[in-house]
């Protein structure tokens, strides 16, 4: 596992820190990264949910994003994260929080600009994390939301108000990118 592009290309990422832990592979990494950059994304602030290692935050990172917050519950994960981050020389732009994710986004206070949500792929809670995403504090119009997602799950193509902007699948990965529609300019649909 490494950085793929920017600042801190090429540097090698400290693995899972245990089974629980599936990291996003560097393949789909970069699939997503493209695809954001191909959408015109170029995020400022990022929140990496269900963070693992950090490695997709600290590819937003090196990518030139200026600060970003990694959440995952497991105290062995969030170790693994805070080492990246001092590895990348992240640490001083980042916070590691170790709590629930469903915790973080009731309590969540600011917005983000991107939003990575990469579960484990049975999570039977998915949409319902999608949905508490897309109606709390830690969205705004024009916020990014990517989700990774195994192929057997359809991620429909608007969600509250989310609207999907692309869908891909890479082998047994997946990733749909959501955007959070302007009040203002949501469609109603019949």
């Amino acid at each position: 596992m490494r950085v793929i592009a920017g600042e801190a290309k090429g540097r090698r990422l400290k693995g899972p820190a245990g089974p629980w832990t599936r990291p996003m592979a560097d393949k789909i990494k970069e699939a997503l990264f493209s695809t954001l950059g191909s959408l015109g994304v170029e995020p400022d602030t990022v929140l990496d949910l269900y963070a693992g290692t950090g490695s997709v935050g600290i590819e937003a990172l090196s990518r030139g994003a200026t600060a970003a917050d990694f959440v995952d519950q497991h105290a062995a994960s969030c170790a693994v994260i805070r080492n990246n981050l001092a590895l990348t020389g992240y640490d001083n732009v980042s916070r590691v929080h170790q709590v629930a994710v469903e915790q973080f986004i009731a309590r969540g206070r600011h917005p983000f600009d991107l939003i990575v949500i990469d579960p484990p792929y049975a999570d039977p809670q998915i949409l319902a994390t999608l949905e508490r995403v897309g109606n709390s504090r830690l969205v705004q119009s024009g916020t990014i939301v990517a989700v990774g997602h195994w192929p057997r799950l359809q991620l429909p193509p608007r969600i509250d108000g989310l609207n999907r902007l692309r869908s891909r699948c890479h082998g047994d990965s997946c990733f749909s990118i959501y955007e959070v529609a302007d009040a203002a300019e949501e469609i109603e649909w019949p």
